[in-house]
């Protein structure tokens, strides 16, 4: 009678078993320590190509025959064009999204609101802001993109021009000629800046980075948090006041 019986329990087991685990699966994925280190990732990811987006721009003012090089090989090169470009817009609406929904998560958990609730004395300015700062940044990317991408994707593909790998320096230079884009620049620089230097760091510690190494680490953050915006700062303002003269 047992052995009867056991073929017929082994498979409801079964399946309690992968539904109790794809459960589990989903649990996490929905959990709010699951979308923070979804985030430090993605935010990790963005860092690292700021890196090197800084990298390449830089060389407009340093050499401006490397910057047309280089823009030119990003600009007709397959893989950065139809992986790594799609890859990066996938990496900026994962983080921006994980960043909403734990800022909306967050307000609606908060035990003590309103008049108990006394911020300024719980958190600094730029860790209670970070969707300010995120959305506003998210406006800028959405400003640069078109500035560049499409006007790229405009130029190959719509208007279907010859390649001309000097052209590159000539249009960045005559981007930042209206005075109002070049401030517009400058402030959203500014507010990214602050936006690392609470988010940078707090990706380390999402993604339970808790060591001797971390004061270090805190101090490179906040050191890239400066250079880099900074950076940006000064080429805008660069190519603002040293215009190409026809």
């Amino acid at each position: 009678m047992q052995s009867l019986l056991k073929p017929s329990l082994c498979p409801n087991f079964a399946f309690i078993h992968i539904n109790s685990n794809l459960s589990i699966m989903s649990g996490l994925i929905k959990s709010s320590i699951a979308r923070k280190v979804v985030m430090a990732l993605s935010g990790l990811f963005l860092v690292f190509f700021l890196a090197q987006h800084f990298t390449i721009n830089i060389t407009s003012v340093l050499a401006p025959d490397t910057f047309n090089e280089w823009s030119h090989f990003m600009g007709y090169n397959g893989l950065v064009q139809f992986i790594l470009q799609p890859v990066l817009i996938a990496g900026v609406i994962v983080h921006f999204v994980m960043g909403i929904k734990l800022e909306l998560q967050n307000n609606k958990a908060r035990a003590i609101k309103y008049k108990k609730y006394n911020g300024s004395a719980n958190a600094s300015w730029m860790s209670r802001n970070m969707i300010i700062t995120g959305l506003v940044v998210l406006a800028f990317l959405g400003l640069h993109i078109y500035d560049f991408w499409i006007h790229e994707m405009t130029y190959k593909y719509l208007e279907a021009n010859p390649e001309d790998p000097t052209r590159y320096y000539a249009e960045t230079v005559e981007k930042f000629e209206p005075f109002w884009r070049t401030v517009l620049y400058v402030i959203s620089f500014v507010l990214l800046a602050l936006h690392l230097w609470h988010g940078f760091a707090s990706s380390f510690q999402s993604m339970g980075v808790n060591n001797k190494y971390s004061p270090s680490i805190r101090v490179f953050t906040q050191i890239y948090a400066i250079v880099i915006p900074l950076g940006f700062i000064f080429i805008a303002l660069y190519h603002h006041f040293n215009p190409i003269t026809h």
